[in-house]
């Protein structure tokens, strides 16, 4: 399968002809330099896990260790890391804080393990445990942005260094329960990540979001951090600069904390795999929090800022100092010297339009969390015992450039008109300038937020499920999930640990999932690859 000097990578789904990603480069832009690094820095933090288990390392004697775990995985997930610099500083990091354990608990230093045992195994025993690194990735993501806000959880922290030890030494037969509970985990992580959101920015609330550009100065914070954007938002205050989210952040405008910044104007663009477009000739400056960053155009290249986990050769990177404070001052005064639009400009809602085509209303709307659908849990219910809603269906995930993800407006366009649609993640922006109407006063397409924000999707299906007095399959909900990278992974673990049937899931299923893998998970799972929208929605309404 690979060599020393050779780059392989499938855990994305862009990953070049569906098999894997083997030349001098990535489809995501990745350097093969640069993927070598990234497995470097993986076996080092098995070799660190495997130490601090054999250590019996816990509680606030290992923070440091669960530090670098959570950041060394998040930036291995697909489009947050491409310096080879700081994967490498990563590496050293891991390997001594290894040392340093091993020579407190007297004892011998457990090794790295070098990727490519991984990638060589034998097909399925691969897609396992393929399975339970990229699961551990996304989760680490999640557990990242808690830790961020001062949320932890012993159990969560404890389970990252299980599961990458069992990626080196669990038996074939060990791999496929090990997966599972990554998804058992990664639910609680979930839920931690939900609790020190709400608790720290509020419960977001219905909230229209402006799709116009003033004129004047002006920043775009991408990428999925609230925590930064909280910074970026006090730095500003006061300074004649406007902020706008991008991708990810677009929920960010439903927290009521977030709504004391008049300067948090709107969203501009749509997701993440479009940033070439979207900032090829924005006068501003733009700031990546979290991923999803892509080689920055020429065009745009010098306006580009990096934070947090994100890092971009040659870009400049806002690092904390070691209160957990930033100093975004170079990004506002770049912002200053550009000076913004001259004049009001309306971005585009959806892939393929721009500027002022992008349609009468210039708005979107968001904040539909579990909060607020469950504070109006009764007239659901009510609605669904009276006919007038036949469905739920739940499509979101991560979104991409393959041709194929136009399924995903369709089958929403097509969905009855007695069906609600929640949706969160960036693949809501294949779809969310559609008017649906409303129901019973409720709209027919509700934003749930973030890829983040999943455990919100989970917690209105076991709600709904209890005011039935019945088993979430036995609702008249379908998931249709699409997926890029390795928090979509996690996030359908968790949907398979919790026994959700009759998922669908595209535009094309995980390079790494083997034949055999993917027959277990349709035989144990009712797991579906999407087809044509049209037959799929006649599927569901039949079943």
């Amino acid at each position: 399968m690979t060599d020393a000097n050779a780059m392989f990578c499938f855990q994305c789904e862009q990953t070049i002809g569906c098999s894997g990603c083997t030349g001098a480069a990535g489809a995501c832009g990745k350097q093969a330099s640069t993927a070598q690094v990234q497995d470097e820095l993986t076996g080092a933090l098995v070799g660190l896990a495997r130490t601090v288990r054999a250590a019996g390392v816990t509680g606030d004697a290992r923070r440091a260790a669960d530090d670098l775990v959570m950041e060394g995985l998040f930036a291995t997930l697909t489009n947050v890391d491409f310096d080879d610099a700081e994967l490498e500083s990563l590496v050293r990091l891991a390997r001594a804080q290894k040392a340093l354990i091993a020579a407190d608990a007297g004892m011998d230093q457990a090794p790295d393990l070098d990727l490519r045992e991984v990638w060589n195994d034998l097909e399925d025993v691969r897609s396992l445990r393929s399975l339970v690194l990229f699961g551990l990735r996304g989760m680490a993501a999640y557990a990242y942005h808690a830790a961020v806000l001062g949320y932890r959880d012993e159990a969560v922290s404890s389970f990252m260094h299980e599961g990458l030890e069992g990626v080196a030494v669990a038996q074939a037969d060990e791999l496929l329960p090990l997966a599972l509970m990554v998804g058992e985990v990664n639910l609680r992580c979930m839920e931690l990540l939900d609790q020190a959101n709400t608790q720290t920015f509020g419960t977001p609330e219905p909230t229209t979001v402006s799709r116009t550009v003033e004129a004047g100065p002006f920043i775009v914070a991408t990428g999925h951090d609230l925590h930064d954007l909280k910074l970026l938002l006090d730095q500003t205050a006061g300074r004649g600069v406007n902020v706008y989210t991008h991708g990810e952040l677009l929920p960010a405008h439903a927290y009521p904390l977030f709504k004391q910044y008049p300067h948090l104007k709107g969203n501009l663009g749509t997701a993440w795999q479009n940033q070439r477009d979207e900032f090829a000739e924005l006068p501003a400056p733009i700031l990546f929090t979290t991923n999803c960053l892509m080689p920055p155009a020429s065009s745009y290249a010098d306006r580009v800022f990096t934070t947090g986990v994100v890092a971009y050769p040659g870009a400049a990177h806002i690092g904390a100092a070691e209160d957990g404070s930033k100093d975004f001052g170079p990004v506002i005064e770049r912002a200053l010297e550009l000076g913004g639009f001259a004049e009001p400009r309306v971005f585009a809602a959806i892939e393929g339009s721009r500027g002022e085509s992008a349609g009468a209303d210039a708005s979107l709307v968001t904040g539909f969390g579990h909060g607020t659908i469950l504070g109006v849990a009764d007239t659901v219910v009510d609605a669904v015992k009276q006919g007038a809603i036949s469905h739920f269906f739940l499509v979101g995930g991560c979104d991409g450039a393959r041709p194929g993800r136009s399924y995903f407006r369709e089958f929403v366009q097509k969905t009855p008109e007695d069906s609600i649609v929640l949706t969160l993640a960036c693949g809501k922006f294949r779809f969310n300038d559609l008017d649906l109407g409303s129901i019973g006063g409720l709209p027919r397409l509700m934003d749930m937020g973030q890829c983040n924000d999943a455990y919100g999707a989970i917690k209105v299906a076991v709600a709904l499920a209890e005011a039935f007095e019945c088993g979430v399959n036995d609702l008249p909900l379908t998931l249709v999930l699409s997926w890029y990278e390795q928090k979509a992974v996690c996030i359908l673990l968790t949907l398979l640990h919790l026994g959700i049937k009759g998922i669908y899931l595209g535009p094309t299923l995980p390079a790494f999932v083997s034949p055999a893998v993917l027959d277990v998970l349709v035989r144990e799972f009712d797991v579906h690859p999407v087809g044509d929208p049209e037959h799929d929605l006649a599927a569901i309404l039949k079943a």
